[in-house]
């Protein structure tokens, strides 16, 4: 394979191989990755500016039967700690999120065996009886399929009732790798990869705005993730035309703090910075049918996330005012709306709120600072 004919492909906006990607990986300098993927970033994105989000991520239940061996967060059923969310609580942080600027739920929780369909319909109506403005941006494709399988429904019949109930885009949760043979090795509990990409079929084919992610820096090759890639990418191929599909892609890393798939496996997260933006570069240029590409800088940091903004990625993601899962594992970085648009605009780039549909939106003018602690 010849550098310069995988760059005039990937410029021209033509669907790489897993072969082609691979190739990419282990022989492109990173600069002319990043070039080329900036390139493309400016034919995809013209407007030039970085967006970002103000939402919360709240979680339905910690309690989760799936067992993932990379996740701290979760309480088997019974445990002390267990809980289900209610209506009070999901008042008092809504209330909170608005009042910070926020215009979006990130609902999302554990397998939890008792939990079916009426369960999450009713939640998601309660709220958006009360707070008809706020955006549920909810669950994945795991806890649908889990939702499926307890209630003996189909993906069409659960998608549906959810998206009547006030689901307004489903997020591309439980990814990781969409090969088998890892998910069996680090979360054996939820669906395969073909189930998770089935229902992004479905949830396209009822015209439910959807992102995908990538977890990697486990135990997956390289091989892998390309072949991930081309996954996703062949999914958003098949969407209606009227339909926007995959809106994003999410690629973050591993996060290894006390996971059992440290502690039993000793697997490690040993991505550099390098290898992330690597990877950003090639997210864009794999993926050239999905528009936006987000850079993790709650996994990777701000400093690295900055120099994704050159090498393919368009899009900051959220301030987060709460999240848990994540950083349960170790995920230490925190930004609030000023500092993540001094971060953008400290990496050379106009920084634009949207919301989770990438429109844009005006910061409210009773916005209040997020106090954090770094």
């Amino acid at each position: 394979m010849d550098l310069s004919n995988l760059y005039n492909k990937a410029l021209n906006l033509e669907d790489l191989s897993v072969e082609e990607g691979v190739f990419l990986y282990h022989n492109a300098p990173l600069a002319e990755l990043m070039q080329v993927a900036d390139t493309i970033r400016k034919k995809q994105v013209p407007h030039g500016k970085v967006t970002w989000q103000i939402d919360r991520n709240v979680n339905t239940t910690n309690v989760c039967i799936a067992n993932c061996k990379f996740c701290n967060f979760f309480r088997i059923p019974g445990h002390k700690d267990a809980y289900i969310t209610d209506m009070d609580t999901y008042r008092k942080k809504i209330t909170e999120t608005l009042r910070l600027g926020g215009d979006q739920l990130l609902l999302q929780g554990g397998h939890h065996p008792d939990l079916g369909l009426q369960f999450y319909v009713d939640t998601f109506s309660a709220i958006k009886n009360e707070f008809p403005l706020i955006k549920l941006h909810a669950l994945g494709p795991p806890e649908v399929a889990h939702i499926c399988k307890r209630d003996g429904i189909s993906h069409k019949e659960a998608l549906t009732a959810l998206k009547q109930a006030g689901m307004d885009s489903l997020p591309g949760a439980g990814a990781e790798i969409l090969i088998d043979r890892v998910r069996r090795l680090i979360s054996k509990g939820k669906c395969g990869s073909d189930e998770w990409l089935e229902i992004m079929r479905q949830a396209h084919q009822l015209h439910i705005t959807t992102s995908a992610t990538m977890m990697f820096g486990h135990v997956e090759t390289i091989e892998e993730r390309f072949i991930h890639l081309v996954k996703i990418r062949e999914v958003q191929h098949e969407k209606p035309a009227d339909a926007k599909g995959f809106l994003a892609f999410i690629p973050w890393t591993f996060q290894d703090v006390d996971t059992l798939l440290t502690r039993i496996r000793g697997v490690h997260n040993l991505t550099t910075a390098d290898e992330y933006i690597r990877m950003i570069a090639l997210s864009r240029i794999m993926l050239p049918n999905i528009k936006n590409i987000q850079a993790s800088w709650l996994t990777v940091g701000k400093a690295t996330a900055q120099i994704c903004l050159h090498g393919g990625a368009n899009d900051f993601g959220s301030i987060m005012i709460e999240e848990n899962v994540v950083s349960a594992a170790g995920a230490p970085h925190r930004f609030t709306y000023k500092t993540i648009q001094e971060a953008i605009q400290e990496a050379g780039f106009e920084p634009q709120l949207r919301n989770q549909q990438y429109e844009w939106r005006e910061i409210p003018e009773t916005i209040e600072e997020q106090l954090i602690n770094y």
